[in-house]
């Protein structure tokens, strides 16, 4: 990577950061899948697996990504949003797209960018906005790579989310909650249906286990669409999870096969339970669910993921995690995962929440393992104010101190962590201040131990 490649580079980000932001949701695809006409569509030139859900969909497209690369495929997986640097959303065969080729894509695409936001402004519309066009830049940068399969993750929703431009060959479901209730709907069947829309044509289905209202609604679809569809329970399972150093060993009872003792360098049981949907997509996806995974294949893949921000471990001596956990479910599976993976007695909880996301719940969530909380807040316009979290956390009777910033709260966690062997730390409450400490822990060599 040369300086002037990552300077075209960051020009790119620069440039998507001039556009309406992340938050600014329309429903509509009309906008993505006009620019991609002008393209040719480069996104029908590879197999898609689809991925949509509320938590867990990030690991279960890396899981997924895993192994369908161990089959000797080339793959794209497109996430969001990053940790450290956008290009972490776009990756090629495991690793993040290279400098020049995102910005060679750039300037790909840039001229019918142009043509298209001109005809919206004719229309007195808007212009694209940064996850329409990233969207369009990750499908041009796979098909010039070029990748045989792309593992998809929905940005928000699913039937008008800029990533349904493309037909996913499997659409994968992981569990459904509430969350963006204010764009998605106000239940969890309203929040399903707009998920459902995913769901083409033939596809193949498999679902976690679901609300008895969401798989109503994820069957009706299916069978609308001529899918076919499984859930976990019936169809396929997590038979077996038990600790093993670095992760766990599963054993999961997939659409084709069983596979048994199975190591996974990830924490928390909810990771076995996304390790057996990823499988039973990709049994889906190569083997049209009538083939099992070979065991060398599966063994490299499982063997090889990753899920940077989920369950991280970041320090030693003291113990620091780090964990996303931006909503109450995903709060929910790891304070389960602290208690199910890690041995100590107490957990000093550094917690920074956006203020869009449910706040008190996270709280409520997090709070029977929190020894003490150390409030703080991204770096963010969006964030929710220190205070405010510190506020939540008093009302529910725990020990709680106010700091400025990530790298203050740290400091005091780690020193608290430091007084006993009993004590380690996890940093969580949103994606973004899991991308600051992952970056705070590596400038700052957490893993060589505590030093005043």
């Amino acid at each position: 990577m040369s300086d002037r490649d990552r300077t075209r580079a960051d020009s790119v980000y620069a440039a998507l950061l001039e556009r309406q932001g992340e938050r600014w949701v329309q429903p509509r695809v009309e906008r993505t899948r006009r620019v991609l006409e002008l393209l040719d569509d480069p996104q029908r030139t590879y197999r898609v697996v689809h991925v949509t859900g509320t938590n867990g969909k990030t690991s279960t497209s890396r899981i997924i990504e895993s192994l369908v690369r161990a089959h000797g495929l080339r793959t794209g997986l497109f996430t969001s949003p990053h940790l450290e640097r956008f290009t972490e959303r776009i990756m090629v065969d495991g690793a993040p797209i290279g400098d020049a080729a995102i910005a060679d894509a750039w300037d790909e695409i840039a001229p019918f960018v142009d043509l298209v936001d001109a005809e919206l402004a004719a229309a007195g519309d808007a212009p694209l906005t940064f996850f329409e066009l990233l969207t369009v830049l990750a499908f041009v940068a796979f098909a010039d790579a070029p990748i045989d399969v792309l593992v998809l993750e929905v940005g928000m929703g699913g039937s008008w989310d800029s990533t349904n431009t493309a037909d996913g060959d499997v659409a994968v479901f992981a569990p459904v909650a509430l969350d963006h209730a204010d764009r998605l709907g106000a239940t969890v069947a309203e929040i399903a249906a707009v998920k459902a829309g995913i769901i083409k044509d033939g596809a193949a289905v498999v679902s976690a286990r679901q609300d008895a209202d969401v798989e109503a609604v994820l069957k009706d679809a299916a069978a609308a669409h001529g899918a076919t569809i499984a859930f976990e329970g019936d169809g396929f399972a997590l038979a077996e999870h038990r600790l093993a150093v670095g992760g766990q060993q599963i054993t999961v009872r997939g659409l084709a096969g069983v596979y048994a003792e199975e190591y996974l360098p990830l924490y928390g049981a909810h990771q076995g339970f996304n390790a057996a949907l990823a499988i039973a997509a990709v049994e889906s996806l190569v083997g049209g669910a009538q083939q099992s995974i070979t065991g060398d294949i599966l063994a490299e893949g499982l063997g090889t993921v990753t899920s940077p921000g989920r369950l991280q471990l970041v320090g030693a001596a003291p113990t620091v995690v780090v964990d996303a956990a931006h909503n109450p479910h995903g709060a929910r599976a790891l304070a389960a995962a602290l208690g199910e993976s890690f041995d100590f007695d107490e957990w000093g909880v550094v917690l920074g929440v956006l203020s869009d996301k449910d706040a008190a719940g996270i709280v409520d969530e997090l709070a029977p393992v929190a020894a003490c909380v150390f409030a703080t807040a991204p770096e963010s316009e969006r964030a929710a104010d220190a205070d405010t979290v510190a506020d939540l956390a008093e009302a529910r009777g725990l020990a709680v101190t106010v700091h400025r910033d990530l790298a203050e709260a740290a400091e005091a966690a780690r020193q608290w962590a430091a007084a006993s062997d009993r004590r380690a730390v996890v940093i969580a409450g949103s994606v973004l201040l899991a991308g600051e400490a992952l970056a705070l822990a590596a400038a700052d060599d957490w893993k060589g131990g505590w030093s005043e």
